[in-house]
């Protein structure tokens, strides 16, 4: 019999699982697709040879977050390409704001802003490791101790805490002369799907965007599905089995478990435990709300797209929306429920770096665009638009599409209510209070089971540690092991 269970296989259930294996628990993880990953997988959707991500495709979260570093990525075979452009924001009229991994060259490159760039993101960028750590941290207790925070430069967090507010606030716009620079910050910010000006796109620029000038955004070869690969097969080596195919109804049938741990969100874990849940703490997550969602369309491509503005044929990722007021409005428009009839587009070209994802001379192109909640609308012809805005040809190009809107994202992930992809809406308080305002939002009322889904701090991304912190309180809870969870990645044996 199992020591743990785990119900879900995405990045944050696995993560939880390989820690847990690694303290030597005897770990089941339970998928009820027939393929592991949750938002993390790679599959042919078009045409044969061509291999598309399912919805995650660039990864600065998993190069830089506490969980990935010390688990290694690299050393467990996954090749995590970054192009030179980490980012690119075309606007009408052939120019772009491009975001290289190199700072410098980014601030070269913003004209009269480009200054004003480099204030806002160096300091982030050379205190980059304290601020992954804190925004990584479960938002409830320091990443550090108080000694340690004495010693230590903090001058990182008050000046991200400072660039929130600037960024969050009507101050927004004070920094900025001219429109590259403004859009290519809010092309980052609109990645929450909430309007960008606000505390959480703000946060996801400032993360995303300090990311991007060092390790950049990197898509790993293969596919997405390499990491997942490398979790499960780390998982197995440490005596973890893996169940696919098993759609778990009730949380009933691990009653003789000690530790149940759920990848799942809010909604899901009510369908299976909502006879179980106190009232107080059911209704807590019926109340949860979820956000803004994704219509996905993937293409097969005959060539590379034809892009007007130089630059954009190194990035790895696009944001296709034009200004900061028009980004702003199409937001707006996704957040009061209707469609924008210019949509947000994020595109990205993985074939920059990774020829091996589509057949000699061709390439994938992954792209999603926001929609209301629960929108059935095939919004290709909208997302085609805005490419041929800053593209123009690409419609000549396309040799298959793939569409998956938004009411039936939950066919493939159940997570992803309504297609929010972000498992909850990044509003200030469920940014912070997710799922539930509880000092460990992780563990619930019934006795030894634990939520580690993005439903939970810090909320969405592929970063496992969400699927970490709560590995670390049923490690220390249901088991009585204080191994810190990061030092059992790093060494790979049993405690």
């Amino acid at each position: 019999m199992a020591d743990a269970v785990v119900v879900g296989s995405g990045p944050n259930g696995l993560a939880a699982a390989v820690i847990l294996a690694r303290a030597g628990l005897r770990v089941d993880v339970y998928e009820a697709e027939d393929t592991i990953g949750g938002g993390c997988r790679t599959a042919q959707l078009t045409l044969p040879g061509f291999q598309h991500d399912v919805c995650a495709g660039a990864h600065p979260m998993a190069v830089a977050s506490p969980f990935f570093r010390a688990f290694d990525l690299p050393a467990h075979g996954v090749q995590l390409l970054a192009p030179q452009v980490s980012y690119a924001h075309p606007l009408d009229g052939g120019v772009a704001g491009l975001a290289w991994r190199d700072l410098d060259h980014t601030v070269d490159g913003l004209g009269r802003d480009g200054k004003s760039w480099g204030r806002l993101f160096g300091p982030l960028v050379r205190g980059w490791e304290n601020l992954v750590d804190l925004v990584m941290s479960d938002l409830r207790q320091l990443p550090i101790s108080p000694g340690d925070l004495v010693r230590m430069n903090v001058g990182t967090e008050v000046r991200f805490a400072r660039r929130l507010l600037e960024q969050a606030t009507p101050l927004w716009n004070l920094r900025f002369r001219e429109e590259i620079a403004p859009a290519l910050l809010t092309g980052v910010a609109a990645h929450a799907i909430r309007p960008p000006r606000g505390f959480a796109g703000a946060g996801v620029a400032m993360l995303l965007g300090t990311l991007g000038h060092v390790r950049g955004w990197p898509v790993p070869r293969g596919g997405s599905q390499a990491i997942i690969d490398a979790l499960a097969a780390d998982l197995k080596d440490h005596g973890g089995k893996i169940i696919t195919g098993h759609r778990v109804d009730a949380i009933d049938d691990f009653d003789d478990v000690r530790a149940v741990l759920l990848d799942l969100a809010p909604a899901e874990v009510r369908r299976i435990a909502e006879n179980r849940l106190p009232a107080g703490y059911n209704a807590a997550l019926h109340r949860f709300r979820y956000g803004g969602a994704a219509c996905k369309v993937d293409f097969a491509l005959s060539g590379p797209v034809p892009w007007q503005a130089r630059g954009c044929e190194r990035a790895g990722t696009l944001h296709l929306i034009g200004t900061r007021a028009e980004a702003m409005a199409a937001e707006k428009a996704v957040a009061q429920g209707r469609h924008a009839e210019r949509p947000y587009v994020l595109a990205i070209q993985p074939g920059v770096v990774d020829p091996s994802r589509a057949p000699a001379g061709s390439h994938t192109f992954y792209t999603y665009a926001h929609v209301p909640n629960g929108s059935s609308e095939d919004i290709s012809r909208a997302v085609i638009a805005q490419v041929e805005r800053f593209a123009p040809g690409f419609r000549d190009l396309i040799l298959a599409t793939s569409v998956r809107t938004a009411a039936t994202m939950p066919v493939h992930n159940a997570n992803y209510v309504g297609g929010d992809i972000s498992a909850g809406a990044m509003t200030l308080r469920q940014t912070v209070f997710r799922p539930v305002p509880r000092w460990n939002p992780y563990r619930t009322p019934l006795p030894g089971v634990y939520l580690c889904s993005a439903a939970t701090p810090p909320g969405p991304g592929v970063h496992g540690m969400n699927g970490l912190h709560a590995a670390r309180h049923a490690l220390r809870r249901e088991f009585g092991i204080l191994t810190d969870p990061l030092e059992l990645l790093r060494t790979g044996s049993h405690v």
